[in-house]
């Protein structure tokens, strides 16, 4: 007892010497990580129906105005709210207007519900007569609201049930009754499918607006959910200081039940609403729904639970008969870009399919032929912009290399054009029309430029060069390397950057490593890595085996085996890290968050790692803990491939663990459950091991409010002073 009271009293002076360390820390990655180290952008804008002007909110949340897109002078406000009729309102924080100009949705008073969804109060403001109502007397807060294609009629969700606020009438029409929380939700997605297919409304208005098409989602037999609330310090909730609350949703697991989700369609003239039937009882996701040309074509998005067929229907609202139009088989997974990226044009549909070994663009018509291949070769588009009036397409492409983003068109011929910058990054929004976009160029050494071009990429006129912002860091920040490397027969793309002229640094392994995702682009970014760099450190990142930009076969090498061939990836890049004359072999240090965080624990904990000391933020600890779209998509259920969900389980592993962790999470975190990082302590704790932890009360997965952001780099760059330096 006397022993343990020693070293106690010994951390505890420990602790109190490096108290100032991190508190400096803190105040110092201030300048990389908070919204003061942005680059400047242009204020977010919404393109006029007609493409040739764009609306803005004024920055004091009054006014919507429209400019001229070429010059970006002011034509007109196009609503104001000390102008408005019959409601007064102090501000608004946002708007879309119908397509006819006629009325304008804004709304104020946001409250998030998951990572996109939010409701809030709601008004139609019809731009003739200025009057402003509300979209619902009934509801004091909607969802997800839908204006029909005349903006006649609002569709919004209000406890689990859709409504239709009729703007001629000022009147609300119930459309759907059996909504009930935890039970049945219609017209919004459930939890997992707004987290995993990125969609946040499942309603559609057909084009003669007389009919809504919606999803139901009866996830009655889901099981709940629990997070425990605290009262907390950011934004504090009094009423739990004495007694913890509790927030439940319904959360499917690998295995277990999800939503069934099914299809129906609301005739606004009878009230009346229509089941849809689809024909194979092997789906089990519809991720999106949407009208094509004609009320009579209503395109229905289908996945079975695997996720390797993809299957689009065409479906007849009013007569319920349906048609498949477009199938898709994979190997591994149907990549969710497939079905996040699916296009509708008044001759056919567009889809981004890896079909050939790469992700390419094609268009097929709506009964279901192939029209036209509108790209090809050995290089992934990694964005669709759209077809204008002449045939041409423009689209977004990992060429020259996969860490560069370039923008090109090409015509109806085939011929292909590069309209960007030949490297580095560029991402376009193009008008409705196609005829001008506005670029955001970087480079490594390149801050964000912004530009309004016209469809051949010449500059019509600069928006924001952050010519300052350059100014500012000029000198300031590490030169970015990028390297190639061996590991395990593959070729790795990778970067490093390190304090110039230095030798014998510690290093860093820094990545994320998640199935499609890319982390060495060429692009501008200014972080906790550079901040590190200033301190000594070497920062070394990997894109490992399952990640994107790589085409097909790249990419599904994990399939089934997640946590396998990413760890002898990152393995391997820590060996190449500590091999290189400017680098302490015996001080290497591997970082994640998420995915990342897994992949931390996994490399960690492998055979003959060389790390040093290893950080997981907000980590999965075991496939069997996450959601089940995402899981199943690369590893399928627990019932189709057990072992290989224990063999990517740090949890199983955990009694392997080579080095000093540091694990960190927030409690609120609805994505990946504080449960995967406690159960993964207990397992250590087992096996006589210990381990540093940092807890975020109330924080989600993101651990971003109240400053928590940098308290996470500052936490973790006094973890490796201490693991690395020491």
């Amino acid at each position: 007892m006397k022993k343990l009271t020693i070293i106690l009293a010994c951390s505890a002076l420990a602790a109190a010497a490096a108290w100032a360390q991190p508190s400096q820390a803190i105040k110092e990655l201030a300048d990389y990580v908070s919204p003061n180290s942005v680059p400047a952008a242009p204020a977010k804008f919404t393109y006029a129906p007609d493409g040739n002007g764009y609306l803005q909110l004024s920055a004091d949340g009054k006014r919507v105005e429209r400019y001229e897109t070429a010059t970006g002078k002011l034509i007109e406000t196009v609503f104001d709210v000390t102008t408005a009729r019959e409601t007064s309102l102090p501000r608004i924080e946002g708007f879309e207007l119908s397509k006819n100009g006629r009325f304008m949705l804004v709304y104020t008073g946001a409250e998030y519900i998951y990572r996109r969804s939010f409701t809030a109060q709601y008004y139609v403001y019809e731009t003739y007569t200025r009057m402003l109502t509300p979209i619902s007397k009934e509801h004091k807060r909607q969802q997800s609201p839908l204006m029909s294609e005349d903006g006649r009629m609002v569709a919004f969700v209000a406890d689990n049930n859709i409504y239709i606020h009729k703007n001629d009438y000022n009147s609300e029409v119930a459309v759907t009754k059996d909504g009930m929380k935890n039970q049945v939700i219609n017209g919004v997605p459930d939890w997992v499918y707004e987290e995993e297919f990125t969609t946040t409304c499942s309603m559609a208005w057909s084009p003669d607006n007389l009919t809504l098409s919606f999803l139901r989602y009866d996830e009655s037999k889901v099981p709940l959910y629990s997070l425990p609330i605290y009262e907390g310090t950011c934004d504090p909730k009094k009423e739990y200081a004495l007694y913890p609350g509790t927030y439940e949703y319904k959360y499917p697991l690998p295995g277990v039940a999800n939503s069934t989700v099914t299809l129906h369609s609301y005739d606004v003239e009878n009230r009346k609403v229509i089941d849809i039937a689809l024909p194979d009882k092997k789906i089990e996701y519809i991720p999106r729904i949407a009208y094509g040309p004609d009320a009579e074509t209503l395109l229905v998005s289908t996945l079975n639970r695997d996720q390797n067929h993809f299957e689009i229907y065409r479906a007849n609202p009013k007569s319920g008969v349906v048609k498949s139009v477009y199938v898709e088989d994979s190997k591994a997974w149907i990549a969710p870009e497939t079905y996040e990226n699916l296009a509708y044009q008044s001759d056919g549909f567009v889809v981004m399919s890896y079909k050939s070994g790469y992700s390419q663009l094609y268009k097929y018509t709506y009964a279901g032929a192939l029209s036209r291949t509108l790209t090809s070769g050995n290089s992934d588009v990694t964005a669709f912009y759209g077809i204008d009036a002449k045939g041409t397409c423009y689209y977004q492409a990992a060429e020259p290399t996969p860490m560069d983003r370039t923008v090109y068109s090409i015509d109806a011929k085939g011929k292909k054009t590069l309209i960007s910058k030949p490297s580095g990054t560029t991402s376009a929004r193009f008008a409705p029309d196609m005829s001008v976009a506005v670029f955001q160029y970087s480079d490594t050494e390149t801050p964000p430029i912004h530009s309004l071009v016209n469809n051949s990429g010449r500059q019509v006129r600069m928006l924001e060069d952050n010519a300052d912002y350059a100014s500012r860091y000029a000198g300031r920040l590490p030169k970015k390397e990028f390297f190639t490397m061996q590991s395990d027969g593959y070729t790795l793309n990778g970067y490093v950057m390190r304090p110039a002229g230095a030798t014998n640094c510690p290093v860093i392994m820094s990545q994320y490593s998640g199935p499609g995702s890319q982390q060495v682009l060429n692009k501008w970014a200014l972080d906790w890595e550079q901040y590190f760099v200033s301190q000594g450190y070497a920062v070394v990142c990997v894109d490992g085996r399952g990640t994107g930009g790589r085409g097909a076969d790249f990419m599904y090498t994990v399939y089934m085996h997640l946590g396998r061939y990413e760890t002898i990836d990152q393995v391997n890049a820590a060996k190449w890290a500590a091999s290189q004359p400017w680098a302490d072999a015996k001080r290497i240090g591997i970082y994640g968050w998420s995915f990342g965080g897994y992949e931390s624990l996994m490399a960690a904990s492998a055979s003959g790692a060389p790390y040093a000391a290893a950080v997981a933020i907000a980590p999965v600890t075991s496939w069997r803990y996450y959601d089940s779209i995402y899981t199943e998509r690369y590893m399928r259920t627990p019932q189709q491939n057990d072992d290989n969900y224990d063999a990517g389980s740090p949890i199983e592993r955990a009694d392997a663990l080579g080095c000093p962790l540091l694990i960190m999470y927030g409690t609120a975190d609805d994505n990946v459950h504080p449960a995967n990082s406690l159960q993964y302590v207990s397992a250590l704790q087992s096996h006589g091991i210990l381990c540093d932890m940092l807890v975020f009360p109330n924080q989600n997965h993101s651990i971003y409010y109240c400053g928590a952001r940098a308290v996470v780099w500052a936490k973790m760059l006094d973890f490796f002073n201490k693991t690395l330096r020491s």
